[in-house]
């Protein structure tokens, strides 16, 4: 939460183009080093690599006050009832492992990145539309757009954070290094107010499409959705509704026909496709480049461990192992393969071996695996893997809908019509359009991509889904606050349950 200056690490890579061309596009900009912001912003250029620098913490892969691994995947997947945290051994990134077993403190866990690089995404969005209106130069369409573009994700940024922590200090002004910490927690709800404020201004400012150049940046479909999310999170059931049944019908947005190509690095971008983290390997990253990393190395860190055969790299590091709870629930879906893969059947099938990680199964997540096939020839392989992550997808917006309308008293053929259309893509017959039904699909259709942990959480499942984990009701619905916000002074308060 530093002010005053704008801090660009490392490649910003938000931008590559639909196919695996590795091709530099409008958002794959070079280091730009650090700049005051009293001597930044001079011209037009200038205001969109401040742009490119706000999408930035969105695709943090290391870093933090604890400098470890970031991806909110690790973290997240490692709190559900998707996967263990893995890894080496039980201190193998202490942060994953403590929200595994549910053992956080204010000192150990995944929210000191949280909060962060959240926070981190927030001062840069503030500076962006503090700055933005004194661009000389700067034409009236390209402010409409790179303001509309800083209100989403300043509105994305805080999303996660009331999500995470519930009442965070709401900072809409750069602030001096004087009163940084002289700034109050305010309610969830006056949060998602502003969260609300931000996304139906940036609507009319975002572009319905997105040139293929420009892959990476938010469109009006995408901020429709995150609100649709919002307004479900706020259970506000019939503006969900609404939202997400116009971001389903109105834009274009259509289910892949094979369900294993929504992940694969040769369709990026495809129909499906609402919001999409873009990760590059053409960066050639060494270890000399921690900290900038916009790769995604959460690849690497759920492949196997020293396997021996020839589909994935034997270099992996073993988090996240499957549990059997997701592998049990999944037998005989038609997504299991292209979710799951069973490394234990693998390598006795094949002749081949791996070494057992912490917490092993047997299972490994596929969606996210270090296949061989896509490895880069750049840099060290580990550090360069080119999946990206798609965050809001269509099937996802097509499970909200049916989620608001049941909830809401809207219309349960249209719950059913969505509902069918996400199981028949995979040639599953139709079922009664329920609320359970609904909750069992999301988490076979989205397991492992990060969101089991926050719709356990709101639908109170929680307590019971994640017992086995340790999970305490009334306590881990939210994260604690990292320790060093809570002292110098500070007028943030500590989560409760975690004094």
């Amino acid at each position: 939460m530093k002010s005053k200056y704008i801090l660009y690490t490392g490649a910003v890579l938000l931008g590559v183009g639909a196919l695996a061309s590795c091709k530099k596009s409008f958002l794959e900009l070079q280091p730009q080093g650090q700049f005051l912001q009293s001597n930044y912003y001079a011209n037009p250029a200038e205001a969109l690599t401040a742009v490119v620098a706000a999408y930035d913490p969105l695709v943090t892969e290391t870093g933090g006050i604890d400098n470890t691994y970031s991806s909110p995947l690790g973290a997240l997947n490692a709190a559900s009832d998707d996967c263990y945290a893995g890894g080496g051994s039980s201190s193998d990134v202490p942060a994953w492992q403590a929200i595994n077993n549910y053992t956080l403190s204010p000192t150990i866990g995944p929210q000191n990145q949280f909060w962060a690089i959240n926070f981190q995404g927030v001062n840069r969005t503030d500076v962006l539309l503090e700055q933005l209106p004194k661009v000389p130069g700067l034409s009236a369409d390209l402010l409409k757009r790179y303001t509309a573009e800083g209100q989403f994700l300043r509105a994305h940024y805080y999303f996660d954070l009331v999500r995470l922590f519930k009442n965070v200090p709401l900072i809409l002004s750069t602030l001096t290094l004087n009163n940084v910490y002289q700034q109050p927690q305010v309610p969830a709800e006056t949060t998602y107010a502003q969260i609300e404020k931000d996304l139906l201004a940036a609507i009319d400012g975002l572009p319905v499409t997105i040139a293929p150049a420009e892959n990476g940046r938010v469109s009006q479909g995408a901020a429709k959705a995150l609100l649709g999310k919002v307004y479900l999170y706020e259970k506000k059931w019939s503006d969900a509704a609404r939202l997400l049944n116009d971001v389903n019908t109105n834009y274009n947005y259509k289910l892949l026909a094979n369900y294993v190509d929504i992940f694969s690095i040769k369709n990026k971008f495809n129909s499906e496709s609402i919001f999409e983290l873009v990760h590059s390997g053409t960066q050639s990253y060494t270890w000399s480049n921690w900290d900038q990393f916009k790769s995604n190395v959460y690849v690497q860190m759920v492949g196997p461990r020293s396997y021996t055969g020839p589909i994935y790299y034997s270099g992996g590091y073993g988090f996240s192992p499957v549990t059997t709870q997701l592998a049990t629930a999944m037998k005989g879906d038609p997504r299991y393969g292209y979710t799951i893969v069973n490394i234990d059947s693998l390598t006795k099938a094949t002749k081949t071996s791996y070494s057992p990680s912490y917490q092993n199964t047997g299972y490994f997540i596929q969606k996210y695996a270090p296949i061989n096939a896509n490895k880069v020839t750049t840099g060290i392989t580990e550090l360069n893997w080119p999946n990206d992550y798609i965050e809001i997808r269509l099937a996802d917006t097509y499970l909200m809908e049916a989620e608001a309308d049941l909830n809401g008293g809207g219309s349960t053929a249209r719950a059913q019509t969505l509902l069918d259309a996400v199981r028949s893509r995979v040639g599953l017959p139709s079922v009664p359009a329920t609320l359970q039904n609904v909750y069992n699909e999301r988490r076979l259709e989205l397991a492992t991509e990060g969101h089991r942990w926050f719709d356990l959480v709101r639908w109170g499942q929680a307590p019971t889904a994640l017992a086995f984990k340790g999970f305490k009701a009334g306590v881990n619905e939210i994260l604690p606050i990292p320790l060093n916000e809570t002292t110098n002074g500070s007028q943030v308060k500590q989560n409760p349950g975690y004094n």
